[in-house]
């Protein structure tokens, strides 16, 4: 492989580790990327920055804290950096995130072609970060009557589902001819709702009565029944937004165990566009010279605890696959010991690449660990922080946090949550406000606070 390859980092949409088979799911049909995994490197406990979508893509691309590249831990449907107005959810072209330079900016500085296909829930505009080329369909969660953006424009709509738009495109540009490097950011939109818009087969893929249910969706003995959230699962905005008539009623006897087979029929979906992608690269001759990291930018509540959508320092909304593939690089393996996190990626693409990481990267190189060198690196804990003011820590065997007031700046609980994730890796004993492992909680505890009052807000809101 040469010293500068091609890289392809290619996130899907709110899809947690659980539901994949290389991480152990023995009814999900991922052939894809469990191949990804038995010829690359697979991170056993990977997590998200922030387990919500513009804040964890940004982490991803800025290879920092969704606090420091955005001045926000949520969408940026809310104020900007300075406090002021309201964003709109398509992009613009102030740099109103991001004030350091970017991971596609890094690469394009080395002489990499960038490209973006996918979704782009990210501010501001892809051409004002870094990419060469981009397409991206304008409206979030819609999988047909999707407009795409080629680079600036209100877009055209396009016939079909968006997913097989995306991966058509994608393919026609493997099929180009190279003399530099690439550096391709692919973004694959399920299996985030609306779970009832796509293929009539993956949508009767997955039989109900054979899917799993972790074993803290029971409360009490029974599931969760909420029809709101399950409406908004299969319809997203068709519901909330628009009420359309088909959206008023829910399909006869719909409950959790049909909502998570729909899931498993998105993810399969998935599965089959990172196939696509991969019989790209093997038909161009680009499979050995390009590294593949597949993950999500978080996971799905899907009931556990009672809950839907993410947002939560939970397992389910922050756990993710995160994979590294490159042929003839790096030993096949699962790493069962360092806790990877979203923030880590640039850093890795960078040294793999042979560029010097910048300073403002808050995330660490696990390249040391790809080659071999290291199974754990000094820190291999990894922060988390999310929309509604909780933030913590994730180590291979517990998960503390803290919950934030409103303002986002003071404590308002320094015990909020406390887990040992050995025991009890379904999250059902809180043990913060007991005498349990008072001395691991000590620990964690600090860290939490320290890390809180030390990582740094972008703009006015200094750290």
């Amino acid at each position: 492989m040469a010293d500068r390859p091609n890289v392809i980092v290619c996130t899907c949409d709110q899809l947690r580790a659980f539901e994949v088979g290389c991480y152990g799911n023995g009814v999900i049909r991922t052939p894809n990327i469990d191949r990804l995994a038995q010829r690359g490197v697979r991170f056993e406990t990977a997590v998200t920055n922030n387990p919500v979508c513009m804040p964890a893509r940004s982490c991803l691309l800025s290879g920092q804290y969704s606090r420091t590249c955005m001045g926000s831990v949520n969408n940026a449907s809310g104020k900007d950096a300075q406090g002021k107005g309201i964003m709109p959810e398509y992009p613009v072209e102030e740099r109103v995130h991001f004030l350091d330079a970017t991971l596609p900016e890094q690469l394009r500085g080395l002489g990499y072609e960038t490209a973006l296909f996918g979704k782009w829930h990210i501010q501001p505009s892809p051409g004002t970060v870094g990419f060469d080329y981009a397409l991206f369909p304008r409206v979030h969660h819609r999988h047909t009557g999707q407009t795409f953006v080629e680079n600036t424009g209100e877009g055209e709509v396009v016939e079909g589902f968006s997913v097989d738009f995306e991966a058509e495109r994608v393919r026609a540009f493997l099929d180009g001819d190279w003399e530099r490097p690439f550096f391709m950011f692919y973004n694959i939109s399920p299996p985030h709702m609306p779970l009832d818009d796509a293929p009539e087969k993956y949508l009767s893929m997955y039989a109900p009565d054979e899917i799993p249910l972790r074993p803290n969706v029971f409360v009490d003995g029974e599931m969760p029944f909420d029809e709101r959230w399950f409406k908004i699962y299969l319809w997203d905005f068709l519901f909330y937004q628009e009420g359309l008539p088909h959206t008023e009623k829910l399909p006869e006897g719909f409950d959790l165990r049909r909502l998570i087979a729909l899931y498993y029929g998105m993810t399969t979906w998935v599965d089959d566009m990172v196939g696509l992608l991969m019989a790209g690269l093997e038909a161009n001759g680009l499979a050995e010279d390009t590294v593949v990291v597949f993950l999500s930018d978080h996971g799905d509540n899907l009931g556990s605890h009672h809950l839907f959508n993410k947002g939560q320092l939970i397992e389910e909304s922050i756990r993710i696959p995160m994979i590294f593939h490159a042929p003839g690089r790096w030993e096949s393996r699962a790493n069962t010991s360092q806790v990877a996190q979203m923030i880590d990626v640039m850093p890795t693409v960078l040294e793999i690449c042979g560029a010097e990481v910048p300073e403002h990267v808050q995330g660490r190189s696990l390249a040391s660990i790809l080659s071999g060198a290291q199974e754990r690196l000094a820190e291999d804990f990894a922060f988390v922080e999310t929309a509604d003011g909780q933030v913590g820590v994730r180590t291979p065997t517990h998960t503390y946090g803290i919950r934030l007031a409103e303002d986002r700046r003071t404590v308002a609980d320094e015990r909020h949550c406390f887990y040992d994730l050995r025991e009890d890796p379904y999250e059902m004993e809180n043990l913060a406000k007991t005498e349990k492992q008072v001395e691991v909680a000590e620990e964690l505890r600090r860290r939490v606070l320290g890390w809180n009052k030390g990582t740094r807000w972008m703009g006015k809101h200094g750290g």
